[in-house]
């Protein structure tokens, strides 16, 4: 793994970001816009601000959809028509890479970029497939692997079946593969991506929007919150039994579908199920959807956050709870163990021990002052470590690189 030089690459770089499933422009309406949407759009924007000319690459979901939409002054996202224009299962899309990466290549072969950085696998099947043809450096995120998902779901996996070995394939044939995390190296040695072809640059947390703000009001029950996705991977359950040992305490429960359709989710008839059992359904409170903008008031009126995954590809709640200079406590997997220094920053617990969360939770609850410190600590950690202008500045030095040693090797080819 190589380690970042961080400087200006001393002009502008023409960019394009691949993102097959996830477009920035589900970041404007919210109600679609999940982890990859929103890193794709902030990375474009901050790279943008960097003064460079970025072009995102998405796939044709609806006919109606304009050809090239500008997202912002230096940014523009296009659609490419690859499959039917309807919106499809991520994990359907994999049919459709070739006509993807045909039309990047004819793309590029008009006009090529300086560098191609792909987002998610599929992405990067297309983005390999293409820049081959044209000789464009291929830089490839994968925000969650195949391998990871198969090892903890099994059959609960509804990833294509190829999934594992179409990804090692675009790990080793990457110019440079970029991890979001340390425990992310590590699955990818496995798969043969070359150590000299790998960095870490993790997501990153608009500063501006989440910030510490007002402290919890008084007068309420002690109040511990858990954000994102409703499924079984993320240990909503571990938390749920974990209130058992917490008298007085309440929980929200927040994300899953719209509040309203909350009686029709399997997921969330499973947790009432677990409420019930450990006999704390009257303190659990589900309260659906929340809107991106409501987000970082949500994680101040709590007074302490839970993510409690068995498994993390990165995690970007516990951060942005950290940039809100909350307190967190966070299962001790994947991005987690980067991102949350046990006892400076937050705390860490194992996966699957409600015993354990429970200490820790009664804990921090008795301790306004540790848990003002923590948060405190988390906010400054996050400001100077996981801005987009820090992950943009580093993402650069990588492209810079890249573009650097992609000239000489034409410079040699030349001769």
């Amino acid at each position: 793994m190589k380690r970042l030089l961080h400087r200006r690459t001393g002009g502008s770089l023409k960019i394009h970001l691949v993102s097959e499933h996830a477009s920035p422009l589900a970041v404007l309406g919210g109600a679609d816009a999940g982890g990859q949407n929103v890193h794709v759009a902030s990375l474009a924007l901050a790279l943008a601000g960097r003064g460079h000319e970025i072009t995102v690459y998405t796939r044709r979901d609806a006919p109606e959809l304009p050809d090239a939409v500008p997202l912002a002054p230096g940014v523009t996202v296009e659609h490419v028509p690859a499959g039917p224009s309807r919106p499809l299962p991520k994990d359907d899309l994999l049919a459709h890479m070739p006509g993807f990466a045909a039309w990047l290549a004819e793309r590029w072969r008009a006009a090529r970029p300086d560098v191609v950085h792909a987002h998610f696998w599929m992405s990067g099947l297309a983005a390999v497939t293409a820049g081959q043809h044209c000789l464009v450096p291929v830089v490839q995120t994968f925000h969650a692997l195949g391998s990871v998902k198969r090892r903890y779901q099994g059959r609960a996996d509804t990833s294509p079946p190829q999934r594992v070995r179409l990804e090692a394939a675009v790990a080793r044939q990457a110019t440079a593969v970029i991890a979001t995390c340390t425990d992310e190296i590590r699955e990818l040695a496995a798969y043969g991506a070359p150590a000299d072809r790998m960095y870490v640059v993790p997501c990153g947390v608009d500063c501006d929007r989440f910030r510490p703000g007002p402290a919890p009001q008084p007068g309420h029950p002690p109040r511990v919150l858990t954000l994102g996705r409703l499924v079984p991977r993320k240990g909503v359950d571990t938390v749920i039994a974990a209130m058992a040992r917490i008298p007085g305490a309440e929980l929200i429960v927040a994300g899953g579908p719209e509040r309203a359709r909350l009686g029709d989710d399997p997921e969330v008839a499973r947790l009432r199920r677990v409420a019930a059992q450990a006999q704390v359904s009257g303190r659990v409170t589900f309260t659906g959807r929340v809107g991106h903008k409501e987000v970082p008031a949500l994680l101040r009126s709590a007074d302490v956050i839970v993510s409690a995954p068995w498994y993390e590809p990165f995690g970007i709640v516990p951060l942005e709870a950290m940039a809100c200079g909350a307190a967190v406590i966070a299962s001790s997997v994947g991005g987690h163990l980067d991102t949350v220094a046990d006892g400076v920053t937050g705390l860490l617990v194992p996966p699957h021990d409600p015993g354990r969360l429970a200490d820790r939770i009664r804990y921090l609850l008795a301790d306004p002052a540790r848990r003002r410190a923590l948060g405190a600590a988390a906010a400054a950690q996050v400001r100077s470590r996981y801005s987009w202008a820090q992950v943009a500045a580093e993402t650069e030095a990588i492209y810079a690189g890249l573009r650097q040693g992609h000239a000489e090797d034409q410079t040699v080819i030349a001769r």
